[in-house]
């Protein structure tokens, strides 16, 4: 299984991002499908998740300004990020986390965010 993410970059407060990615090896329909960011000398914290049921979850920081979707058709997932903070400066992970087996779970190889004048 592998999960490549893409889209990120450089970035003025205020402005937006679309960063997504694309599962290989395994059906996305199985995975409930989150993001997870690790800020520069922080520890890597969730941000929003998108289940398989349809539900989705987001840190109280984000939420409002960005939206997780999916395409299981495409085994593909999307972050839009809007109104962009500098607080929001990390590297994004991908994860896919099986709904029941929660052991069963692949990450990304991250995807880094920075917002800054």
């Amino acid at each position: 299984v592998q999960i490549v993410e893409s889209g990120g970059g450089w970035v003025q407060p205020g402005g937006h991002l679309r960063v997504s990615c694309i599962i290989s090896g395994e059906n996305m329909d199985r995975f409930n499908m989150a993001w997870y960011r690790q800020a520069p000398g922080g520890q890597r914290e969730f941000v929003a998740m998108s289940r398989n049921r349809g539900t989705s979850d987001y840190k109280d920081s984000v939420r409002g300004r960005f939206t997780i979707s999916r395409n299981n058709a495409e085994n593909s997932m999307f972050r839009q990020m809007n109104d962009l903070k500098p607080e929001d400066t990390a590297v994004y992970y991908c994860n896919a986390q099986h709904p029941v087996f929660a052991t069963t779970q692949y990450w990304g190889q991250g995807t880094r965010v920075t917002v800054s004048l």
